[in-house]
C-alpha cells in the first residue's frame, strides 16, 4: 500500500471525519516506525523538543502505556496525568485544567475520558494538538488504527477482508472506530452479539448485524472480539454472564469450524472464559501481542503526523 496523501490536521479525534488516504497515511507511517521498537537503541530524534502529556480519566494500561513508549521513542518529553492527581478532583473543569497544563508550554495532550465528546471540547478550547486516547462510547481512533495496522500485516491488504466484530456493541467505542476504519478501507464488516448490546440502526454505519456467532465464525477472516463491559451491565442487558460466554464467547470448538488462516484479535483486558477461552486467547489463532507491538508504532506515527504539522 503506498499513498500520497499529506496530513494537514492539527488534532486526531475520531476516524469519522477521516478519508481513506488520511488512513492509508497513518498505516504507511506506522510501518515506517515498527523497525525502531526492534532496534538497541529504541529512539530517533523525530520529535525532539516537543512536549507530550497523557491526561486519562479512565483507567488505563496499554493506551497509556503505548503512547507514553511512542512519544519517548520519537525522543519527545513526556508527563503522565490522572484523574486521582489532576485538580478536577477540587471542581476544576477539564478544560481549566487542560489550560493550566498547556499553560506550560505543552505540544500536544492524549486525552482519555469517560464523556463522549471530551476531546473535541479540548481542541476546541486549546492551542495545543489533542489526540483522542478514546471518549465514552463514541470513538478510540488509534485502536482501530493498530488493529488495520496488524490485519494489513496479517494478510496484505484490508480489501476485501471479511471482519466481524463480537459483543457489547452498544457501548464500545472500538466497536465504533474499526467500523468507521475498515469500511473505508474497503472491508466487509460484520457485527455480532446479544440483540440488548446491539445499536438500534448500526445498518446505517456500513455492517452487517448476525446474532450466530458459529456463521460469522464460518464466515470470517478475522474475528475481533470486544471486552465486555462489566461495569455498565447493571442495567441488565443480559441475563447472566454465564449464558453470554455460552452464547458468543468464542472457544476452541467455536473456532475449529473457521476457515484457515482465521485470526482472532481483542482490544484488551480480556476476561478470559467470558468473550475468549484461555485456549483461544494463548491459541496460534490469536494475534492479541502482535496488536499491543503494532500499538506504538502507530502511535508513534499519530504523534509524529500531528505534530509535525501547523494547525489547520
Amino acid at each position: 500500500m503506498t499513498t500520497t496523501a499529506t496530513w494537514t490536521r492539527k488534532h486526531l479525534l475520531g476516524l469519522q471525519e477521516l478519508s481513506r488516504e488520511e488512513i492509508e497515511l497513518v498505516l504507511e507511517t506506522a510501518k515506517s516506525f515498527k523497525e525502531v521498537s526492534s532496534r538497541d537503541v529504541k529512539k530517533v530524534p523525530a520529535l525532539r523538543g516537543k512536549t507530550v502529556v497523557t491526561l486519562f480519566f479512565e483507567p488505563s494500561t496499554r493506551t497509556r502505556v503505548s503512547f507514553e513508549l511512542a512519544a519517548k521513542r520519537l525522543s519527545a518529553d513526556t508527563l503522565n496525568i490522572t484523574a486521582s492527581v489532576s485538580s478536577t478532583t477540587k471542581g476544576e473543569t477539564l478544560l481549566d485544567t487542560a489550560k493550566n497544563i498547556e499553560a506550560m508550554s505543552v505540544d500536544a495532550m492524549v486525552v482519555r475520558h469517560g464523556t463522549s465528546g471530551a476531546p473535541m471540547i479540548l481542541a476546541e478550547g486549546l492551542n495545543c494538538s489533542v489526540i483522542n486516547a478514546g471518549d465514552g462510547c463514541r470513538e478510540h481512533p488509534t485502536q482501530a488504527l493498530l488493529d488495520m495496522f496488524t490485519l494489513q500485516e496479517k494478510f496484505g491488504r484490508i480489501e476485501g477482508l471479511k471482519v466481524a466484530i463480537v459483543g457489547d456493541i452498544l457501548h464500545s467505542r472500538v466497536a465504533r472506530s474499526n467500523i468507521w476504519g475498515l469500511t473505508k478501507l474497503g472491508a466487509k464488516v460484520t457485527v455480532c452479539g446479544p440483540a440488548t448490546l446491539m445499536p438500534r440502526g448500526i445498518e446505517s454505519m456500513g455492517v452487517q448485524v448476525s446474532y450466530d456467532i458459529k456463521d460469522v465464525i464460518r464466515n470470517s477472516d478475522a474475528i475481533i472480539a470486544l471486552r465486555l463491559q462489566k461495569e455498565r451491565q447493571e442495567a441488565k442487558f443480559l441475563p447472566s454472564m454465564r449464558e453470554y460466554a455460552q452464547l458468543f464467547g468464542i472457544n476452541a470448538v467455536k473456532l475449529s469450524e473457521g476457515k484457515d488462516g482465521l485470526i482472532v484479535m481483542h482490544p484488551g483486558p480480556t476476561n478470559r472464559g467470558l468473550e475468549l477461552s484461555a485456549e483461544v486467547a494463548d491459541g496460534k489463532q490469536s494475534v492479541i501481542l502482535d496488536q499491543v507491538t503494532n500499538g506504538v508504532a502507530v502511535r508513534m506515527a499519530v504523534l509524529y503526523l500531528v505534530l509535525g504539522t501547523k494547525e489547520s
